[in-house]
């Protein structure tokens, strides 16, 4: 049985309904997210095996995150608990010229005090054969950073394909590493690269602009330096206001550079998890498509995120192929 391994933190996130800001409010939701397990949930949606590694608290609210895994089927068995509570985030959803804004509360978290002992990584990834990781889950604590490290050597030794999504947030390092040289430690462990101009001028200490000439010239250094790094593709995200952005990707795989038509989200419901749905379509795609289509995959499956309330892309395959093949009427099925 193939699987696909996520690693990072589950999160839950606190929300007043609709486009409230929290003074106005007396009432909120909730759901569960963190970046890797959107990745991974989205992809079990598609009906693709896939196991989540993390650590969460050993309490109501853990055994809550633990049941909604376990409602898309999600391989829970490389789980760990703790005694910490469970990382809470913020979120004020924008609308139109007002920006969404979120605060994080994830420093004692569960998550936050993983090591490498706590992950039997030879047991979690024996049906694996791919690994997905971000760079939020390195930049956490030196603990969470070795764990990944560990599993990553260990997938590449099995043969592994490694996707990297090397998100740079510079609030997150914290703990005293050097995010590039992190970040570049990691690479050498991975195949596919996630990640546009900033991620690649991060790495490589360049200043690429953002042309596709640029890219194809900063992904080429991208893969002279990681010779492991087969592919290269990037979301571009192009924002009118909060509520109306543009969504295309282009890629780069070592001889062929192709760029996806923008499609253009008018009403956004929820921006949160829009990357991750992206990741998720492309590592799916991957496994079944050509490059082209893969990426044409996941620029849908990205656009359709924006219309789901919560962390998580909830499209099935056959709603992202319609999309792929232009039924973007919303008209009613049936």
């Amino acid at each position: 049985m193939n699987q696909i391994i996520t690693f990072g933190e589950v999160m839950m996130r606190i929300s007043p309904r609709g486009n409230r800001k929290f003074i106005q409010s007396n009432t909120v939701e909730f759901y569960f997210g963190g970046t890797e397990l959107n990745v991974g949930l989205s992809i079990a949606h598609f009906g693709e095996s896939v196991k989540h590694i993390t650590c969460i608290s050993d309490d109501f609210i853990g055994n809550t995150a633990l049941a909604y895994l376990n409602k898309f089927d999600l391989d829970t068995t490389a789980i760990v608990r703790s005694n910490r509570p469970l990382g809470v985030y913020f979120l004020e959803v924008g609308a139109v010229m007002r920006p969404s804004s979120i605060s994080y509360n994830r420093s004692h978290s569960a998550f936050s005090e993983i090591k490498p002992n706590m992950v039997n990584w030879e047991k979690a990834l024996e049906n694996g054969n791919w690994f997905h990781w971000t760079g939020i889950t390195p930049a956490l604590t030196q603990g969470s950073f070795d764990t990944l490290k560990e599993g990553l050597k260990l997938a590449r030794k099995k043969g592994m394909q490694v996707s990297a999504d090397p998100t740079y947030r510079s609030g997150l390092w914290k703990y005293g590493a050097n995010p590039k040289e992190a970040l570049t430690e990691l690479l050498h462990c991975s195949t596919i690269f996630i990640g546009g101009i900033n991620e690649m001028n991060e790495v490589l200490d360049t200043n690429f602009d953002y042309s596709n000439e640029e890219f194809i010239e900063a992904s080429k250094l991208l893969m002279e330096k990681f010779p492991t790094i087969e592919k290269v593709f990037d979301k571009i995200r192009t924002s009118i206001n909060s509520s109306w952005h543009k969504i295309r990707a282009r890629m780069w795989n070592g001889t062929k550079f192709y760029e996806t038509q923008d499609f253009d989200i008018t009403h956004i419901v929820d921006r949160i998890g829009t990357g991750d749905a992206f990741a998720a379509g492309l590592i799916y795609g991957l496994q079944h498509y050509d490059d082209t289509k893969s990426m044409e995959f996941a620029s849908a499956a990205c656009a359709l995120k924006h219309t789901y309330v919560g962390d998580v892309n909830y499209a099935t395959i056959d709603e992202v192929i319609r999309i792929v093949e232009g039924n973007v009427t919303g008209r009613f099925n049936r």
